[in-house]
């Protein structure tokens, strides 16, 4: 069995939460810890982190299930000078 301290929530109190916002958002994505904001003592709301995990692309992951054509980058280019030219709509 995992013995699990629980995490202390912080709480700080609105007139703070205004004059160093940007510093506590900084904080609580860096710590992933919430943040109570109160006011007269009274929890107001709560500051959580976002949970915006970045997953790594791994690379090669269509190799060999497709197939570009060597003239890809020529395709179309008739119809696409005709709608520049104004001759096609």
């Amino acid at each position: 069995m995992t013995n699990l301290t629980p995490v202390e929530t912080k709480s700080i109190n609105i007139h703070e939460a205004k004059t160093h916002l940007s510093r506590i958002i900084e904080d609580v994505k860096l710590l992933g810890q919430p943040v109570i904001i109160a006011k007269a003592g009274v929890p107001q709301v709560k500051l959580v982190p976002l949970d915006t995990q970045v997953t790594k692309r791994k690379m090669g992951t269509l190799k060999n299930s497709i197939s570009i054509p060597d003239n890809f980058d020529q395709a179309f280019d008739s119809e696409i000078a005709e709608m520049f030219n104004g001759s096609h709509l």
